[in-house]
């Protein structure tokens, strides 16, 4: 790939972010959620490979919320009325999110509840 391409790919990407935060209020709040967490890291000062796996489950829910939007975006590109088949599409989608979401809960309360144990005692 050229420079000049690869260029021109980072643009779009930050075009994507800027228009997510601009449409997206899931993806906004998601951005809070991580500098909530990214903060709560620093304070608690978790380990090399607790930072690891809150970085990736930051990016896999920022990723899933941004595939959600697109898989939207498509669907009522295509639809002008409410059809059965755009909803199911549109249901998995969101129902991907909340999975990856809940996941990522999970994971961030035994990342950090023994920070948090250790805090109340």
């Amino acid at each position: 790939m050229s420079p000049k391409k690869l260029g021109r790919s980072f643009l779009y990407a930050f075009q994507g972010f800027y228009s997510a935060i601009r449409t997206e209020t899931n993806w906004v709040i998601g951005i809070i959620e991580a500098i909530f967490v990214i903060l709560a890291g620093i304070y608690f000062n978790i380990t090399s490979t607790e930072w690891v796996l809150v970085i990736l489950i930051i990016g896999i829910v920022l990723s899933s919320e941004l595939c959600n939007s697109a898989i939207e975006a498509i669907v009522d590109s295509f639809v002008a009325t409410e059809h059965p088949k755009a909803k199911i599409a549109k249901d998995f989608a969101a129902g991907q999110s909340v999975i990856v979401v809940l996941a990522a809960a999970i994971s961030g309360t035994i990342i950090f509840w023994p920070y948090i144990q250790n805090l109340l005692r």
